[in-house]
Order: structure tokens, then C-alpha cells, then sequence
């Protein structure tokens, strides 16, 4: 089991309050991503949960067993760093071991687990290499087998392709994702990466400042974004927020429309503007477009037989059904 419930966990370091007090109920067995910008405390939270920082109130319930105080080796968690932390004079097979080594595990029982752990890892092949003779991808999932075998409650990851080149942590966002319906097991992973959210997750939370802005299936929060950071946080590219959008505004302080959900054209649309910035993807366009009578620059996603360049004219028109709007608090109104 790998239920794990936060009642009003609260962390400050001295006189900065870096996590006002927060509720939160990550399920058994579920895929949740911390996720938000740079300093908005998803780390820090992630700390709490195993231990490695001590909370400044409220409780930690794993199992619906108190764990505010327990420390990180008797919660049942195993964290996967973004450093791979791996022992580089040892090999692949004595890195995966090794906690189970140190907690004194019978040397059969050791074997069956690496074993195991290699296999659902792709790593039989590699357990006699040492670190520093694979890849980086590897090395990753070395870190992930040392945590396998520990049969943790629930899973932490801390950024851990962060190091990877783009190829790679696509590759590795896909082994993590079949590996979590492998194990049934929970998963938290903090990202500040909302692609990886998006197609990793079960459910993300959307954190700024330390506050929890929604929760919510990626499906949720993107279809319904409760605020205006939301919105502009989720999706890619990210939504357009535009103001001064005359009858579409019925109301709003602030529309969102996203880029997929406004049409181009070259002969007629509701807004004409001249192309800035367009970047061809071969299956998709990207066009930046200005000067279109709102303030705000629009971006649009195309075809990518859709031909348009620097300095085009073209007509832009959203589907009045996909606008998202905002009141000028910046919450959501419909």
C-alpha cells in the first residue's frame, strides 16, 4: 500500500514561510507530478514526504500511519535523485545490492530481486559494467532498480532526467511510464517540465509559491484551468491571453485560447495580423503572429503544409466553444 496523506504541512526555513500550511491525498497505485516553476517549492514538498526535511507543522500520514518524525529509512520511500548517485567503483549488479546488503537481505533473496529488477529495466545485459560505461539513460535506470528492489511503499523522483539530452528523456519518460503500470506501486515525480507532466501523470499538482493552484487529471487542467497561472502553465505552447478582444469578451477580464484552437487562414478570419516568428516541425507550424489589434502577440499552431513566413498577412479566427474566461482576480468564469 502506498497511500500517503498531508494534513496542513506547512515548511519554513527560519522566518520565510516557503510552504503555507496544504492538504493534499496522493491515492495507491497513482502517477502524481509535482509540477511549476523554478522556486515554487515542488522540491521542498517532495523533501517533506521522505524526511529529508523536517515539516514545520501539520502531519504526514503513510498508510494512515503517522510519519511526520520517522526518519527517511523507516517511512517505506525510496527517492531517485536527479544525480544518479551510483557508486562508481562498483558494478550495476553491486550498485542494485547494495541497499539490500546494507538491510542485511538474504544473498538469494538479493539475487531473485536483481533479477527482477534488471529485467523490467532492461539492464540483464549490463549488471557486470561499472557506471562509468553506460549511458546516461542507463546510469538512470540503475539509480531506479537500486529503488525497485527495496519493494518501497511509493516511489520519489526528483527531477530525474534533468540531465538527459532531449532523445533520452523522451525515451525515459516512457520507460518510467510502463514501469509504473509494471509495479502498480505509487509515484510521485517532480517536474518543472509541463510536457512531462502532461503525459506522465494520473494526476498533477499545479504548484506557484508553495501553494497548491489545482489538482487534477492533465485532461482537467486542461480543459479546465481554475486561474489565469494555470492556464498559461499547462499546455504547449502555452495558451493565449489576450484582453480587448471586443464581443468574445462577454464579460471577462482576460480570454485564453489555445494555439490549436484558433484557425489561419490567408483569406479571412476574425483577427488579420502579419507573421513574426514561424517555426516549421514538418507535422506541425507554429505561427507567432502580431499586430492583429490586441495587445498581446497570438500564437497558432498549423498544419504543417500551411505556408506562412516572416511578414505574411493572415486571418486568424478562435472556436468560440474552446475560450476560456477570467475575471479580473484571475479566476475562472467559464
Amino acid at each position: 500500500m502506498g497511500r500517503i496523506t498531508l494534513d496542513k504541512v506547512s515548511k519554513s526555513f527560519g522566518e520565510v514561510e516557503v510552504i503555507p500550511p496544504l492538504d493534499l491525498t496522493i491515492d495507491d497505485g497513482e502517477f502524481v507530478v509535482f509540477v511549476g516553476p523554478s522556486g515554487c517549492g515542488k522540491s521542498t514538498l517532495l523533501r517533506l514526504i521522505a524526511g529529508l526535511e523536517d515539516v514545520s507543522g501539520g502531519e504526514i500520514r503513510i498508510d494512515k500511519q503517522p510519519a511526520t518524525h520517522l526518519p527517511p529509512a523507516k517511512r517505506g520511500l525510496a527517492m531517485v535523485f536527479q544525480s544518479y548517485a551510483l557508486y562508481p567503483h562498483m558494478s550495476v549488479k553491486k550498485n542494485i545490492a547494495f541497499p539490500m546488503k546494507m538491510a542485511g537481505i538474504p544473498e538469494a533473496e538479493q539475487e531473485r530481486k536483481i533479477a527482477d529488477a534488471a529485467a523490467a529495466l532492461n539492464l540483464t545485459d549490463y549488471l557486470d559494467r561499472r557506471p562509468g560505461q553506460l549511458s546516461g539513460g542507463q546510469r538512470q535506470r540503475v539509480a531506479i532498480g537500486r529503488a525497485i528492489v527495496r519493494e518501497p511503499a511509493a516511489f520519489l523522483f526528483d527531477e530525474p532526467l534533468s540531465n538527459l539530452d532531449a532523445a533520452l528523456r523522451v525515451g525515459m519518460r516512457m520507460e518510467i511510464s510502463e514501469l509504473h503500470k509494471k509495479l502498480a506501486t505509487t509515484m510521485i515525480y517532480v517536474t518543472h517540465d509541463q510536457v512531462e507532466a502532461m503525459t506522465m501523470a494520473d494526476k498533477i499538482v499545479v504548484l506557484r509559491a508553495g501553494v497548491i493552484e489545482q489538482v487534477g487529471s492533465p485532461l482537467e487542467l486542461y480543459r479546465e484551468p481554475r486561474n489565469l497561472f494555470v492556464a498559461g502553465f499547462i499546455g504547449s505552447p502555452k495558451m493565449n491571453l489576450v484582453t480587448g478582444a471586443g464581443d468574445l469578451m462577454q464579460g471577462a477580464a482576460t480570454i485564453g485560447v489555445r494555439p490549436e484552437h484558433t484557425a489561419a487562414s490567408k483569406t479571412e478570419g476574425r483577427w488579420k495580423g502579419v507573421v513574426g516568428v514561424s517555426e516549421h516541425l514538418g507535422s506541425d507550424t507554429f505561427l507567432h503572429v502580431h499586430e492583429t489589434g490586441l495587445a498581446e502577440t497570438v500564437t497558432v499552431r498549423v498544419g504543417g503544409e500551411f505556408d506562412a513566413n516572416h511578414g505574411d498577412t493572415v486571418y486568424l479566427t478562435p472556436e468560440e466553444d474552446k475560450i476560456h474566461r477570467f475575471d479580473g482576480e484571475g479566476l475562472r468564469i467559464a
